[in-house]
């Protein structure tokens, strides 16, 4: 039972950390209005917001890979997870107005890959024989 516990941790960890990096990401032009005092400028800062996405990225890897490695074999994932960031990071390549919109598309692929692999894992077949076979 652990063992489930451990693989899914991962991927939950990095649905959060996307969708709390989109949610930061899109709530900032309306916070800023809004909370010029209160030292918002802090979170608008580029270096903040590569540093949130590096960790995201980091975190998605690591939970991918595992999957990857131990359990369903399935590439595709790392594609849309590395896709996602990949936008992500150059969300503002098609200019300020469509930037909301590229930070969707690419926090979409980023949780959509860790959501594809939980449902990965959670079909594997060798991984339930073996948490079988260990209890």
């Amino acid at each position: 039972m652990q063992q489930k516990e451990d693989k899914t941790f991962l991927d939950k960890l990095g649905i959060v950390a996307s969708g709390l990096c989109a949610l930061h990401c899109l709530s900032l032009p309306i916070l800023i209005p809004l909370l010029p005092f209160v030292g918002s400028l802090f979170f608008a800062q580029e270096w903040f917001e590569k540093t949130i996405l590096s960790m995201s990225m980091i975190v998605g890897f690591w939970a991918l890979f595992i999957g990857f490695y131990r359990y369903h074999r399935q590439i595709y994932p790392l594609y849309s997870l590395m896709l996602g960031g990949l936008i992500y990071w150059n969300k503002d390549i098609f200019g300020e107005s469509y930037e909301p919109f590229t930070i969707a598309v690419g926090a979409f692929l980023i949780i959509g890959a860790h959501f594809t692999n939980l449902k990965l894992c959670k079909s594997c077949q060798s991984c339930e024989s073996e948490c079988a076979s260990s209890s």
